[in-house]
């Protein structure tokens, strides 16, 4: 200290160094982040390093691996639970599709509700809201009516079919009995398997991106027992379709071919191999026809409920014009229908367009209308020839709404906002932008979709206010 510098009677204490990469910490994890990671500080307490460790609980304390090393947070992978949480409980499966198992399902209804909470209020800058309770799942395990499994090659070079393993792009874990599954399912995934295996078929390697069998999708109607197996390979494999039909039982049998080197089982070639294209389900007392990559809610029970919370959000009256954005093959438009003086889908993939206008006419539903296209382009035209809407109910995918989507909707001056959300850190920044241009959040409520899993599903309700009524009625 120089003879001029002023007194000083304390000295600040400086922030420990980060770790470095493959370095082994001891942590105490507080919290969950939004996804499941447990969050924990290394070093100056609140001050310290954020570390980010998948599989780890609040309360647990915890040996990790450092493996990614950001300026304010870091990665680490979980080696060892040196002391479990007081919450924790023993898993149920082994299952990588299903972290959350080892949370008692009641604190991950608790967990979930304050998460959609706190995305509103941090990220959202929002509040005056009313937080309504969580929804709960029908059933906790057996749920999902849609699965996708990828094909790999275990440490004996043996054919399996499971998940990536978490945090691994390459690597599958194989799976004997899915419990996120329907027993039906199961026994059609086993009987793929045992089918290939005898084929003497071989995986696709991801690293050098060779082989035949990529992926396994199941779809399950859960209300009328129908089945889908669609098996994905890669381009130019020749699939014996009369052994494959022979060894599964399926009311729709398919294969797709798939050219790209990225893992993906949307688009490619989609051959019938048995059976018919499509699968019945029965939703909210509605009859739909679902198409191999057709769009539904992976959880027939629990899509029933969220439409009934949307449905309760959207106070129709039986006059009013719906807008329903990102349509899909029209589950949403169509469970409002009966309400509503006319619904008016907008969806960007024709296919979903032709299946939302079969699954009307199916149903004998005359009140809807459904055209193909951009919602950031085709709103104002839908607008010019139908009208302003009462009521517009959007459910865009987990990316949210883009500032154009948001400011379209906006300029369409509906009365009510019904934002169906599976992000709930999406939804906060589009209701935010929603409320800073007149709108009022009025509540919101989550829904348990996907139990033993970090993910979220919710129903915001936003109403225009004065402000916004006042430049409506300008207009």
């Amino acid at each position: 200290m120089t003879p001029d510098a002023p007194a000083s009677t304390t000295t600040a204490s400086p922030r420990p160094p980060r770790p470095e990469r493959g370095q082994e910490l001891e942590l105490h994890i507080d919290s969950l982040a939004f996804g499941g990671a447990g969050v924990a500080r290394f070093g100056d307490g609140e001050h310290g390093w954020v570390v980010f460790v998948r599989e780890a609980l609040p309360g647990d304390t915890v040996r990790a691996v450092v493996t990614k090393r950001k300026r304010h947070y870091g990665e680490a992978r979980l080696l060892e639970v040196v002391t479990p949480s007081p919450d924790r409980v023993a898993p149920l499966a082994d299952h990588p599709g299903a972290p959350w198992q080892v949370l008692p399902y009641e604190k991950q209804l608790e967990i979930k509700s304050a998460q959609v909470d706190e995305a509103l209020r941090r990220l959202g800058h929002l509040d005056g809201f009313e937080l309504l309770p969580i929804v709960p799942a029908t059933e906790q395990w057996r749920y999902r009516n849609k699965l996708e499994f990828s094909f790999g090659t275990d440490a004996d070079g043996q054919l399996i079919c499971g998940f990536h393993a978490p945090g691994s792009w390459e690597d599958i874990v194989h799976v004997e009995d899915c419990m996120l599954q329907s027993e039906r399912g199961n026994e059609a995934r086993r009987a793929v398997l045992e089918w290939a295996r005898s084929e003497g078929y071989t995986a696709y390697d991801r690293r050098s991106q060779l082989g035949a069998l990529r992926n396994l999708v199941i779809r399950e109607g859960r209300r009328t027992g129908e089945i889908q197996v669609r098996l994905v390979v890669s381009d130019g494999v020749d699939v014996d379709a009369g052994t494959l039909h022979a060894a599964v039982a399926a009311d729709s049998l398919l294969v797709t071919s798939i050219e790209t080197v990225g893992e993906t089982t949307a688009g490619g070639s989609t051959e019938l191999v048995a059976g018919k294209p499509t699968i019945a389900e029965e939703l909210g007392g509605l009859d739909f026809q679902l198409s191999a990559q057709a769009f539904f809610q992976t959880n027939t029970e629990m899509a029933e409920k969220l439409y009934a919370v949307a449905a309760d959000a959207a106070g129709l009256h039986g006059w009013e014009r719906v807008y329903d954005l990102f349509c899909g093959i029209g589950t949403i438009g169509l469970s409002l229908a009966s309400k509503s003086g006319e619904v008016w889908g907008l969806e960007i993939v024709e296919e979903a367009i032709a299946d939302a206008i079969n699954n009307a006419k199916a149903n004998d539903i005359s009140n809807t209308n459904y055209f193909a296209g951009d919602v950031r382009l085709a709103l104002r035209e839908l607008v010019e020839k139908a009208g302003r809407p009462d009521v517009i109910v959007v459910d865009p995918p987990r990316a949210g709404l883009s500032q154009k989507v948001v400011r379209r909707v906006l300029e369409a001056s509906p009365k009510r906002i019904v934002y169906v959300s599976c992000n709930p850190t999406t939804l906060a920044p589009n209701a935010a932008q929603m409320v800073e241009a007149g709108y009022i959040l009025k509540t919101v409520r989550p829904v348990d979709m996907f139990p033993q899993t970090p993910h979220i599903e919710c129903v915001a309700l936003l109403e225009r206010g004065p402000e916004a009524n006042q430049i409506a009625a300008g207009e």
